[in-house]
C-alpha cells in the first residue's frame, strides 16, 4: 500500500505558554522543560473535528492528484468526533462530495493513526485499485478541563491526512504491528455523555474531559512503542540503522528521547513539531508526516518508522518505504 499524498490543517488560533500562566496555576518554564510545548493551536468557530478532517483531506487529495469521486474508503481515527452518531467520517464523506467511499470512525486515542493505516491496508490487499483516505482529526479543546494544569497544557487541536493505495513495486507500508491493553485504561480516559439511563450511570462522571495519571502514562509509553518498533522493523526485515526519520506520537518530548536512547538512535532521526502544536492525539502522527513530506525531509526510497502510544492502553508501529 503506497502513500500517494498527505495534507494537514491546523487552526489559526495559538495559544501559548505565557496566555496558559494567565489562566492556571503553571509557567512557561515548567511547561517547556516537562513536556517541550510552546504553543497549541485551539479550534475556533467552525473548526469542528470534521472540518478540519475535510481540509486536510483536500490537501492530501490535491498532492496526490485525486478527486473526491476516486475515493472508495475513508477512515478517521479520533476520539472527539464532532457528534456520537453520525461518524465523523460520514460528515467528511458529505462535505468532500466523496458519494462513492464507504466510510466510518476508529478510536485508538493517540495511536488511532496507526490503527487507522493498518485497517486501510488490509482493504487495499485484497482490493489493490482501492483508494483511500486515512485522516487523523482531534479536537481535544473540547475535551479538557482548563482548570487541571497536569493535562491542559498538553493538547492542541488539528487534522491530518494521507491518501493511499495498493503498490506492488517495493514502496509502501511494509509492515504494522498493533497492541492493546485495557487493565490499564484508567491511567488514562475520557467519560462519554451522561447516561440518560440513571441504572448505567457513572458516579465518577463529573464532565466528559481527559483523565491522566501522567507518570504511570510516562512509564508504559516508553517501553510500549519501543516493543512495537523493534517488532515491526523485524517484521519488515529492516535493522533500526536503516531507518532514515522515525515520525512518533508527539505526546512529550522527555518520551521521545527516551524512545530515542532506548533504541540507540540520535534524536536527530526524530521528526518533532510538537514545540508548536501540542499532542494533537490520533491527528499527531499525520500532521508531522505531511510538514516532514512537505520540507524534504523524507524522500524517494526512505525508510520511514511511525510509532504512537494512547489511552485504551492502545500502542503500535508502522514502517513505511516511501
Amino acid at each position: 500500500m503506497v502513500i500517494a499524498g498527505t495534507g494537514s490543517c491546523l487552526p489559526a488560533t495559538v495559544l501559548s505558554n505565557r496566555d496558559l500562566e494567565r489562566m492556571v496555576d503553571t509557567s512557561d518554564e515548567w511547561i517547556t522543560t516537562r513536556t517541550g510545548i510552546s504553543t497549541r493551536r485551539i479550534a475556533g468557530q467552525g473548526d469542528t473535528t470534521s472540518r478540519l478532517a475535510v481540509e486536510a483531506g483536500q490537501r492530501a487529495l490535491l498532492m496526490a492528484g485525486w478527486g473526491p469521486d476516486d475515493l472508495d474508503m475513508i477512515v478517521t481515527a479520533t476520539i472527539t468526533p464532532d457528534m456520537t452518531m453520525p461518524s465523523a467520517a460520514c460528515l467528511v464523506q458529505q462535505a468532500l462530495g466523496a458519494g462513492r467511499a464507504f466510510a466510518f470512525d476508529l478510536n485508538a486515542a493517540c495511536a488511532g493513526f496507526v490503527y487507522a493505516l493498518a485497517v486501510a491496508e488490509r482493504f487495499v490487499r485484497q482490493q489493490p485499485h482501492l483508494r483511500a483516505l486515512v485522516l487523523g482529526a482531534e479536537t481535544l479543546s473540547g475535551r479538557v478541563n482548563w482548570q487541571d494544569r497536569g493535562t491542559c497544557v498538553l493538547f492542541g487541536d488539528g487534522a491530518g491526512a494521507c491518501v493511499v493505495t495498493g503498490s506492488d513495486n517495493g514502496h509502501g507500508l511494509l509492515a504494522t504491528r498493533l497492541y492493546s491493553d485495557g487493565r490499564l485504561w484508567s491511567l488514562l480516559s475520557m467519560h462519554g455523555a451522561p447516561s440518560r439511563n440513571p441504572a448505567l450511570a457513572s458516579p465518577d462522571n463529573d464532565g466528559s474531559y481527559i483523565r491522566m495519571q501522567g507518570r504511570e502514562v510516562f512509564r508504559y509509553a516508553v517501553r510500549a512503542m519501543e516493543q512495537a518498533a523493534v517488532a515491526v522493523l523485524a517484521d519488515a526485515g529492516l535493522d533500526l540503522g536503516q531507518i532514515d526519520l522515525v515520525i512518533p506520537h508527539q505526546a512529550n518530548v522527555r518520551i521521545v528521547a527516551s524512545l530515542a536512547e532506548r533504541l540507540g538512535l540520535p534524536l536527530e532521526k526524530f521528526y518533532l513539531n510538537i514545540d508548536k502544536y501540542g499532542n494533537t492525539s490520533a491527528a499527531s502522527i499525520p500532521i508531522a508526516l505531511d510538514e516532514a513530506v512537505r520540507e524534504g525531509r523524507i524522500r524517494r526510497g526512505d525508510a520511514v518508522l511511525l510509532c504512537a502510544f494512547g489511552g485504551g492502553f492502545t500502542w503500535g508501529a508502522a514502517v513505511v518505504r516511501w
